[in-house]
């Protein structure tokens, strides 16, 4: 199996690093301003949970993104970090013979 050896990113730490921090925007008031709960934003922001596709939508309305930026963001940390529990797993598995 092929992958990057780059480390994960977590979807929370591009919305802190290239979203709020540059906006000078706390979590709480961009939880506001999606009409979610405070707690939502901080613990994606600490890295502590994903974004969800609700999320995803609101993030993409208000920052003028897509739905799907947020959630590729999400995906790829995911597959990341499963691919790095399952390494050892996954060499035991054939694969199909090139045609």
């Amino acid at each position: 199996m092929s992958g990057s050896k780059a480390p994960a990113i977590h979807p929370g730490e591009i919305l802190r690093e290239l979203y709020l921090e540059p906006l000078e925007m706390k979590p709480y008031s961009l939880a506001k301003k999606l009409g979610v709960p405070r707690t939502r934003i901080e613990r994606i922001v600490a890295e502590k949970v994903g974004i969800t596709t609700d999320t995803a939508l609101r993030l993409g309305r208000f920052f003028r993104t897509t739905p799907e930026f947020w959630m590729n963001l999400q995906v790829a940390y995911d597959l990341k970090i499963q691919a790095s529990n399952l390494e050892a797993t996954l060499a035991t598995i054939p694969q199909v013979e090139a045609a």
